[in-house]
């Protein structure tokens, strides 16, 4: 199980912390520096050099897990899979010129969303549910970018179309960040140690 090995290294609370701090300071440059994020944004979906970067990250993440997990009746194929991570880490370059950045992103995050659910499962208080809700958003729009692609060029759309809408997420970013930072500070600390 996935479980035992990032509850080796992590808790709870920093995970929260960790999450809080990422929220509200990916938001907060989201609302200061407005036009370059938003630039930023519209370049991602067809940025190759990200995606190739995103796509190791991805590969090289998954090769650990799966030389590091007890794989269960499949333990017979751990070197074969190995492998195969690592000959679709070279094709994914090779091969996958349109949307390499967003396909990679959406590995990346259904790969993040494990650990931060195995340190939230079956913890009290039910504030941790805070991580729960923002882990299933992550899966929910990961399964889209990874299978349609170009999806993500249109949520980018919908969200930089009005500078109304652009602050209101921003600033619900930063929010829901504080809310997740307070949350990790003052009821997560020693139930997750």
């Amino acid at each position: 199980m996935t479980r035992q090995i990032y509850t080796e290294f992590l808790s709870l609370q920093v995970v929260g912390v960790l999450l809080g701090l990422y929220l509200i300071s990916s938001h907060a440059i989201a609302l200061y520096k407005e036009q370059k994020v938003i630039d930023l944004l519209k370049d991602f979906p067809r940025n190759k050099p990200i995606g190739v970067v995103l796509i190791i990250i991805c590969c090289i993440w998954a090769f650990w897990l799966v030389n590091k997990v007890d794989l269960g009746e499949f333990q017979k194929w751990e070197v074969p899979i190995s492998w195969g991570i690592v000959i679709g880490c070279a094709a994914f370059i090779i091969w996958v010129d349109e949307f390499l950045a967003v396909r990679a992103l959406g590995i990346l995050l259904l790969l993040l969303v494990c650990p931060i659910l195995d340190v939230a499962f079956l913890k009290e208080p039910v504030s941790r549910l805070l991580l729960s809700t923002i882990c299933y958003i992550w899966i929910f729009f990961s399964f889209f970018w990874i299978g349609m692609p170009y999806l993500m060029r249109d949520h980018i759309d919908f969200v930089t179309r009005s500078r109304f809408r652009w602050k209101c997420l921003s600033g619900a970013g930063i929010v829901y960040g504080v809310l997740v930072l307070t949350c990790a500070i003052l009821f997560w600390g020693s139930e997750s140690l």
